[in-house]
């Protein structure tokens, strides 16, 4: 399913735009919206095949998450606007496909999908980014800000974001025009600076594990039969995507000796193994699909 170390045009967007209306405590793996489903269905079986699915299809795969049809087509149609989806006509039939704005957003969601949740190799050096955009820009002040979360930056000071990954913000700055607002440094914490204590400040921990564990008690023992198999393997990545997304994936040696991520990641890998034959045999039953081009 559905990367890169920069900050992709709109890719952080798009991802922020699918669980508008939920916590941070959502991507606490409890409540996914339309969109959240939309994209994690086109991960596993749009992205990179070549393939638009009908309109049909998907309404009935959500129909199996609680989602009814008119959230669903108005979901489609929000995706369509951002540049996400598009439509593909085959006689009176209506298929969905994937723009290329769309592929990219799916394919940094499927990075992060395979990514560990911890760095364990850490070389101990930070990525600083001091920035100052005046207040008549404020729009683009947020936009990099949601940009900067989405790379795994988190605010230390005001103006001050820190990353402990080589994040090269380039492309981010120079779309929004910003690169002469910004100076980035690679650094290492020096005398009395405690790394661990950076971390604690710049993210919140506290939410972020506690998500992990919610996520944990939701899914473990977990029922995942044949028959709601493509409907669970949805709901399941839908929600692991909106969890990861406030993760920085920050070195392990920072983290509590016993960091719920971890066994969250582990619980999330093995129950998308087990579901796997009965989701992709449901696949090809249920939906309807047409060569994309």
């Amino acid at each position: 399913m559905p990367g890169g170390e920069a900050a992709g045009d709109g890719t952080a967007g798009a991802w922020t735009a699918a669980e508008a209306g939920t916590t941070a405590a959502a991507g606490a793996g409890q409540t996914a919206r339309p969109e959240s489903f939309l994209l994690a269905l086109f991960g596993d079986y749009v992205l990179d095949r070549g393939v638009a699915v009908s309109t049909g299809s998907v309404i009935a795969v959500l129909r199996q998450l609680g989602v009814g049809e008119h959230a669903t087509r108005a979901a489609a149609a929000r995706m369509a606007r951002r540049g996400l989806l598009r439509s593909v006509r085959r006689g009176r039939r209506a298929y969905l496909g994937l723009t290329p704005h769309g592929t990219a957003v799916l394919r940094d969601g499927r990075d992060k999908l395979e990514a560990e949740v911890v760095d364990r190799h850490w070389d101990g050096r930070w990525t600083l980014l001091a920035f100052s955009v005046p207040e008549s820009r404020r729009a683009d002040r947020h936009a990099l800000r949601t940009r900067l979360g989405w790379a795994g930056f988190g605010p230390l000071r005001s103006g001050l974001w820190v990353s402990t990954r080589a994040a090269d913000l380039s492309d981010t700055l120079a779309r929004l025009d910003l690169l002469d607002h910004a100076e980035v440094f690679r650094a290492e914490a020096a005398l009395w600076t405690d790394p661990a204590r950076i971390v604690r400040e710049a993210w919140d921990l506290s939410a972020l594990a506690a998500g992990y564990r919610r996520f944990t008690e939701r899914w473990s023992g977990a029922e995942l039969g044949e028959r709601d198999g493509l409907a669970l393997r949805t709901r399941l990545t839908a929600e692991w995507l909106l969890l990861i997304r406030h993760d920085p994936r920050l070195p392990r040696d920072l983290l509590t000796e016993e960091w719920p991520g971890v066994r969250a990641q582990e619980l999330f890998r093995t129950s998308l193994r087990q579901l796997p034959s009965a989701s992709d045999t449901l696949a090809a039953e249920l939906l309807d699909t047409t060569a994309a081009g």
